[in-house]
């Protein structure tokens, strides 16, 4: 199938960042005092909108996280991405690749905008991507699963959900895409194949570079 769109993630998908945030995170909250381990984190939060960690901390504790704690992570999370974040093995060149062919794609993540842009200005990824075709959970005012992220961005861009790839590497991010009507590609480097397949993927990539074979020259 030619596609007329293609929409990435961010978070894992075109910046390595999933390692350091969830650590980051998992850490805050255990300092907090709510132990959390770093494969706590990525099962509860990796792929979801920053108001999951409210969510899920009231439902499991009946407690309330304290005034500032999202400034204060976002924070540390970008300390840490100035250390050590680097794009995904092959983001750069898939980017350039799609580019040099003509193949339209955006971004679309469930993190805030202020998010985005630094993790791709670290990369050196913001020049692959213009204003108008980065897209943020805050846009539509609720994250992956739900199906609005996506449909925005495609309504936006004037393109037929049914005519968009999605690349997602959480199981929130494949199943909002399946909900939008889009075919979804599971990026499985950090993720187990069997959750991404389980909520629907159309097909799974292990190296990023392997969707250049899924888009027209």
């Amino acid at each position: 199938m030619t596609y007329d769109l293609v929409i990435f993630d961010n978070d894992g998908v075109l910046v390595d960042s999933e390692p350091i945030s969830n650590r980051v995170l998992a850490e805050y909250l255990t300092e907090l005092g709510y132990p959390t381990t770093v494969e706590d984190s990525y099962r509860d939060y990796m792929g979801c909108a920053a108001h999951t960690v409210h969510d899920v901390i009231g439902e499991r504790h009946g407690a309330r996280l304290p005034e500032g704690f999202d400034g204060l992570f976002h924070a540390r999370v970008f300390a840490a991405f100035g250390r050590e974040l680097t794009p995904v093995p092959g983001a750069e060149e898939v980017l350039k690749t799609l580019q040099q062919r003509g193949v339209p794609y955006c971004l679309a993540s469930s993190a805030h905008h202020a998010w985005i842009r630094t993790a791709l200005d670290l990369t050196g990824l913001r020049g692959y991507h213009p204003e108008g075709r980065i897209f943020s959970a805050q846009d539509v005012g609720i994250g992956k699963p739900a199906p609005d992220l996506f449909l925005h961005a495609a309504r936006t861009l004037g393109v037929d959900p049914a005519r968009c790839l999605v690349v997602e590497d959480s199981r929130n991010g494949v199943l909002a895409a399946r909900a939008a009507g889009m075919d979804v590609y599971g990026y499985a480097a950090l993720t187990d194949p069997a959750k991404l397949t389980g909520a629907g993927a159309t097909g799974l990539l292990t190296e990023l570079p392997e969707l250049l074979r899924l888009v027209a020259a």
